[in-house]
């Protein structure tokens, strides 16, 4: 049995979660937070990785742990070039285009320079797996309408494989042998995939894209609106961008971004609250019910992921839209961290072959 110590690196816009374990068992959690202030010193965000990194570093040998024991560090996935699913070997190449943001600038970026700045100075290998950009798109999913346009493939890819994964082995099945709609609500975006024997052929674009509204980003908007809205002269082109990831959804409507806050509102009957509540269920449902289209209406099940689904007036309300068409299967929470482990026992086993970013 491997005893070997994994570390995991997961940025997010204002703290970064790190975590030791060992095989799948959690030896160390850790949210750190980064005050607005202190990121506010910084003009861009892979300006922050030396002051990620040290605070990485202060708070693993303040709980006594020595990071030369790590044997593999995994970090969150950053807007690389579009990829195949798999697992990649944090090279230059891949840590350049993440500082230039070739797909996107974003704080996820800063999990790969983290990772393979620590794992050098420890003489290791740091790696990334099913990056946000995995891209399996038919070549139907990828029109759009007009020719200067097409789809991009950028979801929560290591969500979705794990998960899939996970139902495919509770029911004796090979992942690659199911047809699958996989919906993941997480804190920023959502995405329904739909999975067809191991690729997902079609996925909505969750970064910046469309599909359902989340808690801070819009989703799909009305086209026009938004193209009066961008030439109106009330917004610059950088905070149109930064209304529809992080100023939209729930957000907007009601004020606030902070999910106890509107689970707050929402138990003590706030109906604004509730109506927007209803309003992202129904929107999730009408893109799982697409995908019944995609598949063809051969669907083995629809598997819904994010803490959100540990509300019974949620699930209900997406439950009694969709749950006719296929059988569904629950995982409500957001397992990132566990995925990450998942994917460094298969490297140190020899499982998968590590790809290389070309």
């Amino acid at each position: 049995m491997l005893q070997k110590k994994i570390l995991i690196i997961y940025p997010e816009p204002r703290s970064t979660r790190v975590a030791i374990y060992r095989n799948t068992e959690p030896l160390f959690l850790k949210a750190i937070k980064h005050p607005a202030d202190e990121l506010a010193q910084f003009k861009s965000i892979p300006e922050q990785m030396p002051y990620r990194r040290d605070t990485i570093l202060t708070e693993l040998k303040r709980n006594d742990f020595n990071i030369e024991l790590v044997e593999i560090i995994m970090a969150r996935s950053g807007l690389v070039k579009p990829l195949k699913s798999g697992v990649y070997r944090i090279n230059e190449k891949m840590v350049a285009d993440l500082k230039v943001g070739i797909m996107g600038v974003h704080e996820t970026n800063l999990g790969g320079l983290i990772a393979y700045d620590i794992a050098r100075s420890i003489g290791k290998q740091a790696y990334m797996a099913d990056p946000v950009v995995v891209d399996e798109l038919s070549d139907l999913a990828r029109i759009t309408g007009h020719p200067l346009f097409v789809r991009k493939s950028i979801f929560h890819a290591l969500s979705h494989k794990h998960f899939a994964r996970k139902y495919a082995k509770s029911i004796n099945r090979n992942y690659e042998d199911l047809n699958l709609i996989v919906c993941h609500i997480g804190l920023g975006g959502i995405s329904v995939g739909a999975h067809s024997r191991g690729l997902v052929i079609d996925v909505n674009q969750a970064f910046d894209g469309g599909g359902p509204f989340s808690v801070t980003r819009s989703g799909t908007l009305p086209v026009g609106q938004l193209i009066n809205y961008c030439f109106s002269g009330k917004a610059t082109e950088a905070e149109v961008l930064k209304m529809v990831n992080s100023q939209s959804g729930y957000a907007a409507y009601l004020g606030t971004d902070s999910i106890s806050q509107i689970d707050k509102m929402i138990a003590e009957g706030n109906e604004k609250a509730l109506f927007i509540s209803e309003a992202c269920a129904y929107q999730v449902s009408k893109e799982i019910a697409s995908h019944f289209a995609t598949l063809e209406g051969n669907v083995d099940a629809i598997i819904l992921t994010g803490n959100i689904f540990n509300s019974e007036l949620f699930l209900d309300n997406v439950k009694k839209r969709v749950g006719k068409l296929a059988p569904i299967a629950l995982y409500p929470s957001v397992n990132d961290l566990e995925a990450h482990a998942v994917n460094a026992i298969r490297v140190l086993k020899g499982e998968v072959e590590v790809k290389e970013y070309e």
